[in-house]
């Protein structure tokens, strides 16, 4: 049998509902677009901020570094030259050398506390010069006052009016004082502008962060608004139009609608919606198509039943007319064998024993003919049947045939017996022994073997029948056909 091969190819048709060719902004460049956008503001945001952090610090840095340090020198520097002055004054009073400790101590704190001030103050102008106005007060103060009086006091010379002195020292003194009040003013205004500054830039800075928050608050409110209108309402509507399709309505067509992705995703499902709709369309062409065969076959049926009927009835009418003229021959054979039994040679009485042999097969192939025909509205018979019976009763059948042929038959050695019925399997055989001698070789004799192998897998064990010959066979290419 030929087989037909029908080659399927993929239908290469824009599905319909497919996106036109022109580009669309596809959802991670939605996406792309305002994380860009967030960026970009959130990158301006972090640069203001970083510079005004940077600024706060520095402004820190130098209030904590550079000015509470000077003020903290500056009183060290006050409190040197106020034990310089008491030293001074408890000495020319009392002429107690141990007033002179302060003073000499005093000198070193405030060289020390003068130096230290300068290095905090190094780069202001305006301060340094305060502090250089401060220190030349004081070493005025002490090159007209202080030295003299100590000096006087020492060797004991000091006038009636030291007390007088000593009152013209205070007063230098409080000039002093008056420097140094400049100088920590000077110093308290410094430090009040850099606490406002700094102040100022930590506003600014919360400003960066309340910008920026608002701004991640925008952009993400935005974020929200593209990917409800970009994405949600459009998958909304294929959501909506799928289940549309899915409960039944097959005719209804799904539209692409937004960004590209879901486009492509709509010009898919439309497109597997019309293959389903062909697909629907197919199997009802094939169903109507079936009921109609259907019909026909039924008619077909009804018809077959009719004529096995007509065919059981020829069957029997032709077997029933047909034995009664085979038991007269049987019968007048066996008359003219009791009659003239003993007048006849041995070849005329062979013949006469083939003749009512024959005659009596014959009846029994009619009989046979007749359950044949019934065979499928009668239950088939189910006996043990030897097979060598029903092999002698094909070959018995087909004994003209095989002589004439000079056909050699190879039996299997054994008894065999099997289930079924007697007349098949007697049919059996003699439709495959009878081919064997029908399609022999011409050039030689026909040899049939028949031969019975057991096989067994371990649980049951089966019998297999072969029958070959050695006629001319089947050609590999009517096989490959037929097949």
């Amino acid at each position: 049998m030929e087989r037909a091969e029908v080659t399927s190819h993929e239908d290469r048709r824009t599905p319909a509902g497919a996106p036109p060719a022109r580009t669309r902004l596809t959802v991670p460049i939605w996406l792309g677009m305002v994380l860009a956008a967030i960026l970009l503001v959130v990158t301006g945001i972090a640069v203001v901020g970083a510079r005004l952090f940077s600024q706060t610090a520095a402004e820190s840095d130098d209030l904590v570094d550079r000015i509470q340090p000077a003020q903290v020198d500056a009183y060290r520097l006050q409190k040197a030259l106020l034990d310089q002055e008491t030293g001074v004054r408890g000495f020319v009073l009392s002429r107690d050398a141990r007033w002179l400790e302060p003073y000499t101590q005093g000198q070193r704190e405030e060289e020390s506390a003068e130096r230290s001030l300068r290095q905090a103050l190094a780069g202001d102008t305006a301060l340094l010069a305060a502090v250089s106005r401060a220190a030349e007060s004081a070493e005025a103060w002490r090159n007209g006052h202080a030295a003299p009086l100590l000096e006087r006091a020492r060797q004991g010379a000091l006038p009636p009016s030291a007390e007088t002195e000593l009152q013209s020292s205070k007063a230098a003194f409080d000039r002093l004082r008056v420097r140094f009040d400049e100088l920590n003013a000077e110093l308290s205004d410094e430090r009040a502008a850099a606490k406002a500054e700094m102040h100022r830039t930590r506003t600014g800075h919360n400003w960066a962060l309340a910008g920026m928050l608002a701004a991640f608050v925008a952009f993400a409110s935005a974020l929200v608004i593209v990917l409800q209108r970009a994405v949600g309402r459009p998958l909304d509507r294929l959501r909506t139009a799928a289940q549309r399709v899915a409960d039944g309505d097959f005719e209804h067509r799904i539209e692409p609608a937004g960004p590209a992705e879901t486009r492509h995703l709509a010009a898919a499902v439309e497109g597997m919606r019309v293959r389903v709709l062909d697909a629907l369309r197919a199997s009802q062409q094939r169903e109507e198509l079936l009921a109609a065969r259907t019909a026909v076959l039924d008619e077909q049926a009804v018809e077959l039943r009719r004529s096995n009927a007509e065919l059981e009835q020829f069957a029997y009418v032709a077997s029933h007319d047909l034995q009664e003229p085979l038991r007269k021959v049987a019968s007048f054979c066996q008359l003219l064998e009791k009659r003239y039994g003993g007048q006849l040679d041995e070849r005329a009485e062979q013949y006469i024993g083939f003749a009512v042999d024959g005659a009596k097969r014959m009846q029994v192939l009619i009989n046979d003919l007749l359950t044949y025909s019934r065979v499928g509205r009668l239950n088939d018979a189910r006996d043990t049947v030897s097979l060598d019976t029903a092999l002698d009763g094909a070959l018995a059948n087909l004994g003209s045939a095989v002589e004439e042929a000079g056909a050699v038959i190879e039996r299997p050695g054994g008894p065999h017996t099997t289930t079924g019925d007697p007349m098949l399997l007697t049919m059996l055989w003699q439709n495959l022994i009878g081919n064997a001698v029908k399609f022999r070789a011409p050039d030689r004799p026909p040899v049939i073997r028949i031969t019975a192998d057991r096989e067994s897998d371990g649980e049951t064990s089966v019998w297999h029948y072969r029958v070959e010959d050695n006629g001319i066979g089947i050609p590999r290419s009517s096989r490959r056909r037929s097949s």
